[in-house]
């Protein structure tokens, strides 16, 4: 399982930036990050690796954040792939609440990073299938 970061900020010119200059601050690498926005608010998810320590320190700079589990599984960079991955959990009925992409390290295979209602069915099942859970 992965560890991933959601932070709760306005929707407004440099909230973002808030957020990434106080995770500099904090000493804590960032690794993968997406943003999702409402016409009020956005909630930033990080894949950090420290990310207690950033929690701690976005949270004493009064940020609203949330540490939960997601999963992260390396695809091969092949044509359907993401298809296939999703077909496997859709037939197993495991929900997908959201998902995003990012490279570990440059020439590897990216990583999808999803959320799900049922984590343990669902890394059985990608397992099982022959996906690399990261």
């Amino acid at each position: 399982m992965v560890k991933q970061l959601s932070v709760f900020v306005e929707n407004r010119t440099g909230s973002l930036l808030d957020v990434t200059a106080a995770i500099v601050e904090a000493h804590v690498n960032i690794r993968a990050v997406a943003s999702f926005d409402t016409p009020d608010f956005g909630i930033m998810r990080l894949v950090v690796d420290k990310p207690e320590a950033a929690k701690e320190y976005l949270t004493s700079k009064g940020f609203v954040v949330r540490i939960q589990e997601v999963i992260g599984v390396e695809l091969e960079d092949k044509k359907g792939n993401l298809n296939q991955m999703l077909s496997i959990l859709a037939e197993q009925n495991i929900n997908v609440n959201y998902i995003y992409s990012f490279v570990i390290r440059q020439g590897m295979a990216p990583v999808m990073v999803f959320d799900t209602d049922d984590y343990e069915r669902a890394k059985e099942v990608l397992a099982a299938a022959g996906v690399k859970i990261v």
